[in-house]
């Protein structure tokens, strides 16, 4: 079984599965996040839907390109979750399969292209409240235990 993080589905109300691959950015001690300006502002892993025929990397890959600029490797998947929420972009309820990696970031060719999104960086410890959903929020800190142990063992 799947977690599910965020409000429960309501009763009654028809939702879409929609599949996004998320990643989580690691450089020295911050992490790369995306701020999306609409519809709601907010700070994100930087990811998405997967388009018709696409991966998971090669979605993963591509969104973090648009909404970074940076070029990614090594992806890695740590696990996956759901939420269900009202997209506005799309006027639809979804079933969102989120699909957490951890990949390296390895250089910015760009601006972000896709509308509305801002490259940030932030430490582990600042980007924990500012992160809009408790999914990402709960990747995000199990991916900062792990890495202080390896870092006390180092």
């Amino acid at each position: 079984m799947m977690r599910r993080f965020g409000d429960p589905p309501e009763n009654g109300r028809s939702y879409i599965q929609r599949t996004g691959a998320y990643a989580i950015l690691p450089m020295g001690d911050g992490l790369l996040l995306t701020h999306q300006d609409a519809p709601e502002p907010e700070v994100q892993l930087p990811g998405g839907g997967l388009d018709p025929g696409e991966s998971p990397v090669q979605a993963l890959i591509r969104e973090v390109y648009e909404e970074t600029g940076w070029r990614i490797a090594r992806a890695q998947r740590l696990g996956a979750y759901r939420r269900f929420t009202y997209m506005p972009e799309y006027d639809l309820w979804a079933e969102k399969i989120c699909l957490i990696y951890m990949a390296l970031p390895v250089m910015q060719y760009s601006a972000p292209s896709e509308p509305g999104h801002t490259a940030l960086w932030m430490t582990i410890d600042d980007a924990m409240p500012e992160l809009a959903n408790s999914g990402d929020r709960a990747f995000v800190a199990r991916f900062a235990s792990r890495a202080a142990v390896f870092q006390k063992r180092g």
